[in-house]
């Protein structure tokens, strides 16, 4: 776990830790980062940031965002954001996403991963 990453919303810092990797949702579909990973700056589009950390999957829903990719860190700039953990938090990254894209194709397959992963 070599990997910083930081997620940042308007309203502050909701995410802050050192983790394995970070898939993320580009405007130009889904990438991975880990350590060591190419310096880069990306849009990010509506839909599900998953963390690993120590065996352990987290998901991060977020409106839209950019992110800056730097060898040891990622810095993920969001217009919102919810951690996806219990049924409330289910409900409210659904409510984020589709009031966040009118891609409703899109945002069904994200919604269909956060149900799945919130039954685990």
């Amino acid at each position: 776990m070599d990997l910083a990453v930081s997620i940042v919303v308007p309203q502050g810092l909701i995410f802050s830790g050192q983790v394995d990797r970070v898939t993320l949702p580009g405007a130009q579909g889904e990438f991975g980062v880990l350590k060591g990973h190419s310096n880069m700056v990306s849009l990010l589009k509506s839909g599900v940031i998953e963390i690993m950390r120590e065996g352990q999957e987290s998901l991060i829903a977020i409106s839209w965002g950019y992110v800056e990719v730097r060898s040891g860190s990622v810095d993920i700039l969001a217009d919102g954001a919810v951690f996806i953990k219990g049924d409330d938090a289910v409900y409210a990254a659904k409510k984020l996403l589709e009031d966040a894209s009118s891609d409703r194709l899109a945002i069904s397959s994200v919604i269909a991963r956060i149900e799945a992963h919130g039954l685990r």
